[in-house]
């Protein structure tokens, strides 16, 4: 058994490349070959968002804390609130975050197909997050 303590791995700030606003990603478990899952604590602060994305075999997001959207290309923006539990299918484009009053804290959790766990995108515009929930 690994036990990794609460506060033993740091904290560190969600690429600019990959995402708009302030996103603090806290590493949660990588685990070691053959198994390819991995998980981390993500924190979007208001505004805050991540690119346009894909996984290669899906994600699952548990949202932990806050108010936030997502949305899955061609579909509506969706408001995400603590408790919800959001699968993104395998290759299926789509970006979450924070709404722009409100942080959101996930859980995001996929898994690597050949050592790579997601494909980034463009980012998301001002104009498309702005656009909000129907």
């Amino acid at each position: 058994m690994l036990l990794k303590r609460a506060g033993s791995q740091p904290s560190v700030r969600g690429p600019e490349e990959y995402f708009t606003g302030t996103v603090r990603i806290d590493p949660l478990h990588a685990t070691p070959p053959p198994a390819r899952v991995s998980c981390a604590y993500v924190t979007f602060e208001p505004g805050a968002r991540s690119a346009w994305h894909t996984h290669p075999l899906g994600q699952i997001l548990v949202v932990t804390g806050g108010c936030g959207w997502t949305q899955c290309e061609g579909e509506p923006i969706a408001e995400i609130r603590a408790g919800d539990v959001i699968w993104c299918p395998p290759a299926h484009r789509h970006w979450h975050g924070a709404t722009p009053t409100t942080a959101m804290t996930h859980i995001a959790i996929q898994e690597a197909l050949d050592g790579k766990a997601v494909e980034w995108m463009e980012k998301v515009s001002d104009a498309q997050y702005l656009v909000g929930p129907p």
